[in-house]
């Protein structure tokens, strides 16, 4: 795949620029191949807008021709809101496919999205990613798995690539924000929604020392057809995937057979025989996934380390971060009280075994309650 010609400034800040891009790419009736083919021909979403009838017909027909004639629905509308965001912080950005810092693995996918909406860190597309993904609704040995294979990873160095779901992919970010490789959240609404909503704190954080991703335009609701579309990206931008657990119709498994079709490493997690959320990773260890067990499966697989990246992990990140109602009905609340505890003064203090007490805390880490700092402390988040 190559880039359309020219070079689309970091924030896309000509309105004309802006408004051409969006004029390209949000609208019915035109697929994103035909879209890449008429970029690749004429060179830019302007050269498409001037471009004659005769022209068009001859590149993609008569039904799509008269459709690139009609400006996308609400236009004017998208324009101004787009913009309004993009000035609303300064780490927010409309990447696209023209754009020098386009990210070359997903450039080199069968279908990378035209344009990209980023807040946060953008460097991070730079950077060696690997995907971790898996159930909505995971055993508690399937969260720590995620969470503790992520974290060995981030401090690796290597990205941790998911979809902000509930179970697995929450599990899987905060392992990554724990450390240098940090992470990076493909979502599949706009970047001004956040779906799951319970996920609101997470994705706050993220934007704050990770990244978040979406193709879809500003005020896009979840719907379920583009979380498919999602998952190619997350495929896509990583050198493998990891899947956790997922039973056998799953859409961690659509994301691992992205990766094996883009030519990335694929890595599965063996489970029980008699539980339903190993039979996707047992179907994918048939058809030739890595089986991994600890993170050194995936480590010797890939080979080279990745480029290093540089996150900053300090206590004052848990004071301003915002969090959810405060409550003293929780045991393991009230146990850590408001200065930092270790995992073992914790246990001290609940009675709760190592394994219950990690799923719980990865609960309320979800829950913006409690932030889980270096050195293997835990503190209660400002208000919680």
């Amino acid at each position: 795949m190559t880039r359309a010609a020219g070079r689309v400034g970091a924030a896309l800040a000509q309105p004309d620029e802006l408004d051409a891009w969006l004029r390209l790419v949000h609208r019915t009736g035109v697929g994103r191949g035909t879209l890449r083919r008429l970029l690749a021909a004429l060179g830019s979403p302007a050269a498409v807008a001037s471009a004659d009838d005769a022209a068009l017909r001859v590149l993609v027909g008569e039904r799509q021709a008269e459709a690139l004639r009609q400006p996308p629905d609400d236009h004017a509308e998208r324009v101004a809101a787009t913009g309004a965001w993009l000035a609303g912080h300064p780490q927010r950005r409309v990447l696209t496919l023209a754009d020098a810092d386009y990210p070359p693995a997903l450039l080199q996918t069968a279908d990378p999205p035209l344009l990209l909406y980023l807040q946060g860190r953008s460097e991070l597309l730079a950077a060696a990613g690997i995907a971790i993904v898996g159930s909505r609704k995971p055993t508690p040995q399937g969260l720590d798995n995620a969470h503790r294979l992520a974290t060995e990873l981030s401090r690796a160095g290597w990205t941790i690539v998911s979809g902000l779901a509930t179970g697995i992919d929450g599990a899987a970010h905060l392992g990554g924000l724990q450390a240098i490789g940090s992470t990076i959240a493909v979502v599949g609404t706009g970047l001004d929604q956040v779906y799951p909503r319970a996920h609101r704190a997470l994705a706050q954080r993220i934007a704050e020392e990770g990244l978040m991703l979406s193709e879809f335009a500003l005020g896009m609701p979840p719907l379920q057809a583009h979380f498919p579309q999602r998952n190619r990206i997350i495929a896509g931008l990583t050198r493998g995937t990891l899947v956790v657990e997922a039973a056998l119709r799953s859409g961690s498994l659509i994301t691992a057979r992205q990766a094996a079709e883009a030519g990335r490493e694929v890595f599965a997690i063996p489970g029980s025989i008699h539980s339903a959320q190993a039979r996707g990773c047992h179907a994918l260890l048939r058809e030739g996934a890595k089986l991994v067990e600890t993170v050194d499966d995936i480590l010797e697989e890939l080979g080279t380390q990745p480029r290093q990246a540089t996150l900053d992990l300090t206590i004052a990140h848990a004071a301003v971060l915002p969090s959810v109602a405060p409550t003293d009905d929780d045991e393991v609340l009230r146990a850590l009280g408001h200065d930092p505890a270790t995992l073992d003064a914790l246990m001290a203090r609940c009675g709760w075994s190592a394994s219950a007490l990690n799923v719980r805390l990865m609960e309320l880490e979800l829950d913006g309650l409690v932030a889980r700092l270096p050195g293997g402390l835990f503190q209660r988040r400002q208000g919680a």
